[in-house]
Formats: structure tokens, sequence, C-alpha cells
């Protein structure tokens, strides 16, 4: 997994009915855009995440977003 401050984290729900997670990227700690990274959630909070395999980055590049 690769990222840029900037980019979106999205984690799906994992049951019916449950909504996605979302979080900005504002820090990026791995080499070369790997993880981990300091996110903020769409709730306001803040912290460092390891993404899981649930997880996707959405690059926000100046075209639009993109998933990966």
């Amino acid at each position: 997994m690769e990222a840029v401050v900037g980019d979106a984290i999205v984690i799906r729900g994992h049951h019916v009915g449950e909504t996605a997670r979302h979080a900005v990227i504002l820090e990026v700690h791995g080499p070369d855009g790997a993880p981990p990274y300091v996110v903020r959630w769409d709730d306001g909070t803040e912290g460092l995440f390891f993404p899981a395999s649930d997880a996707t980055v959405v690059h926000t590049e100046s075209g639009g977003a993109t998933a990966r």
C-alpha cells in the first residue's frame, strides 16, 4: 500500500447496514509511502493507523480521485 499526505483511507462496513469509515492521511511514516499513517477519521479523531486488507487508499490527484 502506498499513499501520500492528503490521500484518503476507506474501510468498507463488514456487516449489512454498517457504514464505511473514512479518514484523511495527515502524515506518512513508512518509506516510499508505506504505512503507518497518521490519519484524521471522519468523526474528527486522529491517530496512528496500520491498514489491514480491508482498507483502500483513494489517491487525490489533479484529475480526480482514484481508488487503489
